[in-house]
C-alpha cells in the first residue's frame, strides 16, 4: 500500500513483529523529512517503531487499525476494539471486550487473536485526592502493574536522572519525534511511569507513545491501553 509523497525509490515500510518492539507510537509517518526528501512519507494509522537515523530513518508498523479507520475514531466492531498484524485486516492479532462494571472500576478483558484471554485493563474512578480515573494493567502470572499518581515533572529529562540512560533517551526522543513535520502531531512530552512490585516497566508519553522496559509485559496489552485511551 503506497502513502502520500512516497518517492519511487521508496519501497513501503514493512512491518516488524509486534511481540519484539520496545518502544512504539501511534501515528501514519512511514519516513520523516530527511536528505534529499523534502516532505514525510505517510502510509496508514498504525502502531509504529522507530529505528534508523537521518535519511534512513522509518517508522515501521506493527500492528494495524481495521481498515478505513480515520484518526480518532473508535476501532470498534460488535466485539469490542480491535487490532490487526496486517493492514488489510484479515489477521486479528487482539480485541478488546466491552467494559465490565464493578465496584468503582471499569474492566476491559483483553483477547488475542483466537479470542482466549491475555489480560485485563481497569480504570479506576477517581477518587478524592485524584483529579483523574487511575489505571491498572493485570497480566497473568506477574504482578499487578500500576501507573504512577502523578506524570514526571522535568518528562524525559527526569527519566535519565533517575538511571534510565542515554539510550532510553534516545529512544523517547526517537518515539516523541514520530508524526513531526506532516504526520500525526506529537503533544507535549508528559512521560507517566508504570510499575509492577516497585520494578519499572514502562513509560508512556501522552496516550499513544511507549517505551517497553521488561520483556515480559506482552505488548498487547499497552496497545489495548491505547485503545481505550485514544477511541
Amino acid at each position: 500500500m503506497f502513502g502520500k509523497n512516497r518517492h519511487v525509490d521508496e519501497p513501503p515500510v514493512p512491518p516488524v513483529p509486534w511481540a519484539d518492539v520496545w518502544e512504539f507510537a501511534i501515528g501514519n509517518e512511514e519516513r520523516p523529512a530527511a536528505g534529499q526528501r523534502k516532505h514525510p512519507v505517510l502510509g496508514v494509522r498504525a502502531f509504529r517503531v522507530p529505528s534508523g537515523g537521518g535519511a534512513q530513518r522509518v517508522h515501521a508498523p506493527c500492528a494495524f487499525f481495521p481498515p478505513g479507520s480515520p484518526p480518532g475514531s473508535p476501532s470498534s466492531s460488535p466485539t469490542g476494539l480491535r487490532l490487526y498484524e496486517d493492514a488489510e485486516g484479515r489477521q486479528l492479532l487482539c480485541s478488546v471486550d466491552d467494559p465490565q462494571e464493578t465496584k468503582g472500576e471499569r474492566r476491559y478483558h483483553v483477547r488475542d487473536g483466537q479470542g482466549q484471554a491475555i489480560g485485563t485493563i481497569r480504570r479506576l474512578a477517581p477518587l478524592k485526592h485524584a483529579l483523574k480515573p487511575t489505571w491498572r494493567i493485570d497480566q497473568p502470572s506477574h504482578p499487578e502493574i500500576v501507573s504512577s499518581a502523578e506524570w514526571a515533572k522535568n518528562g524525559t529529562k527526569e527519566i535519565v536522572q533517575r538511571g534510565a540512560g542515554k539510550f532510553l533517551l534516545g529512544a523517547i526522543q526517537a518515539v516523541a519525534d514520530m508524526g513531526a513535520d506532516g504526520g500525526d502531531q506529537a503533544s507535549k512530552s508528559r512521560v507517566l511511569e508504570w510499575k509492577a512490585d516497585g520494578e519499572l516497566v514502562m513509560t508512556s508519553d501522552g496516550n499513544s507513545r511507549f517505551l517497553i522496559r521488561v520483556a515480559w509485559l506482552d505488548r498487547r496489552l499497552v496497545f489495548a491501553f491505547a485503545l481505550l485511551r485514544t477511541s
